[in-house]
């Protein structure tokens, strides 16, 4: 079914309330697709459609709903109905919806919980938000080292509707220490006599529980995990990330770097968002990151009217302080982005070593567009303004400096942050920007003095 065959058969549904419909339109459409649809519907309307699926399968399509709408629906939703839900949601989409609410709805909804569910909540819904644990489900497939093959294929089949996922089964003793673990096609293919510790492979690698996220997300992607078991200190496992959770938490680490990057971040660190985020919030972080750079830029034009002397002088000075303390800051930014990719990807860590590696690699290339951006300055500014060769001096010279120096104090910047304790990407463009126009513009200006000095003197 395409977009619009979608599209035309929600607004149908919507006045009809049919729901043997929409249940087929559901099983058959991919939940994303689904959900991208229903959100231009509004929550009442989706609110509707919603509540005439089976507890099991509004469950798995409320999942796959943004923050922000699931909030909107769980407040529109019946009482019993958000009970229902909660029941039937996988365990880490059950703590986050949980983590949400406040606390009056928390007070509502625990007592009318069964108390399996109830105590699971309260238990993922304990590690604080950024762990590993607030991101784990304990709806995994495991097994006893001593079962028979043939014995945990029946077991799976009884068991398995409600895992999360059963391609990799976590073999635990007695106490839920982690032992091992076995595929479902070395399950399929051995012996059925045979007992799960035998054909089992070692323990695979593990997370804490309050690790940050990102490093399960890193031992997935190093690995190539479909499942990452977490585990207690003790070696008690309490439960899995799955890929698609990695993922997630990647696409997040990204969109919040990008935000930080381009200075669109609150002081409580959320980022913003153009969808949700409330035109007043987005105003105040704006204005209160742009103020801030505005103090700079204060210092920088302070800086600049003091060389009025010389400016009077030679008026022409003037028209290349935009371009020469500019490339300083996009040269910066640029080093800045490719060392924040390499640690963000874990190529490059907080070391000597490391840090000497960086300026060996950009000193040469930094010198290098110095030299070339410089050239193609003096050669524009000689056949655009017929300058003398006094000030393309100036100008050549301030732009290999300024565009040199920029990519060097780019690139380690980053490091610096991640000295101090700070994540990196927290170093915004706007703000490199701005310290390269201040350090630019008395770059220039010294330039200026040293090869036009004696201009100031014959006025005097």
């Amino acid at each position: 079914m395409n977009r619009e065959d979608l599209l035309f058969s929600i607004r149908t549904l919507i006045r009809s309330h049919d729901a043997a419909a929409f249940a087929s339109i559901a099983s058959t459409t991919h939940a994303l697709d689904l959900v991208e649809a229903l959100d231009l519907f509004g929550t009442d309307a989706t609110l509707g459609l919603l509540m005439l699926l089976p507890p099991p399968a509004r469950a798995e399509l409320f999942a796959h709903f943004p923050d922000g709408a699931q909030d909107a629906l769980l407040t529109a939703m019946p009482r019993d109905a958000v009970v229902t839900l909660f029941e039937h949601l996988p365990s880490d989409d059950r703590a986050d919806l949980y983590h949400r609410l406040d606390a009056a709805a928390r007070q509502h909804l625990l007592p009318a919980l069964a108390k399996v569910e109830r105590d699971d909540l309260l238990r993922m819904a304990a590690y604080p938000e950024g762990t590993v644990g607030a991101v784990t489900t304990s709806d995994y497939a495991c097994l006893a080292p001593q079962m028979a093959v043939a014995d945990a294929i029946a077991h799976l089949r009884h068991t398995a509707l409600d895992k999360e996922t059963i391609n990799i089964i976590f073999v635990l003793d007695h106490d839920q220490r982690l032992r091992g673990s076995v595929s479902l096609r070395d399950l399929v293919l051995a012996d059925g006599h045979a007992p799960i510790e035998s054909i089992m492979r070692s323990p695979p690698t593990t997370a804490d529980a309050y690790w940050p996220q990102l490093q399960a997300a890193e031992l997935i992607r190093r690995y190539d995990l479909l499942a990452l078991p977490v585990t207690h200190a003790d070696g008690r496992m309490i439960g899995i990330v799955t890929v698609d959770d990695a993922m997630d938490i990647e696409k997040q680490q990204d969109a919040s770097q990008l935000a930080r990057f381009g200075g669109t971040v609150s002081a409580q660190g959320n980022d913003l968002d153009v969808r949700s985020t409330p035109l007043k919030q987005m105003f105040r972080v704006r204005v209160f990151c742009l103020a801030i750079l505005t103090g700079f830029g204060i210092l920088t034009s302070t800086f600049v009217a003091a060389q009025e002397a010389l400016l009077s002088q030679v008026i022409v000075l003037a028209a290349f302080i935009a371009p020469i303390v500019d490339m300083g800051g996009n040269t910066g930014s640029q080093s800045a982005t490719l060392v924040i990719r390499s640690m963000a990807l874990g190529e490059l860590k907080l070391s000597w070593r490391d840090v000497w590696f960086v300026v060996r690699r950009e000193l040469p290339v930094a010198a290098g567009l110095g030299v070339t951006i410089a050239v193609l300055e003096a050669i524009l500014a000689y056949f655009s303004k017929g300058v003398g060769m006094d000030v393309l001096l100036v100008v050549g010279s301030s732009m290999l400096v300024c565009t040199a120096l920029g990519g060097i104090i780019g690139a380690l910047l980053p490091f610096a942050a991640r000295r101090i304790g700070t994540d990196p990407a927290t170093l915004s463009s706007p703000m490199i920007t701005s310290i390269m126009d201040l350090i630019g513009v008395f770059i220039y200006f010294g330039f200026a003095y040293l090869f036009l000095g004696d201009l100031l003197t014959a006025a005097a």
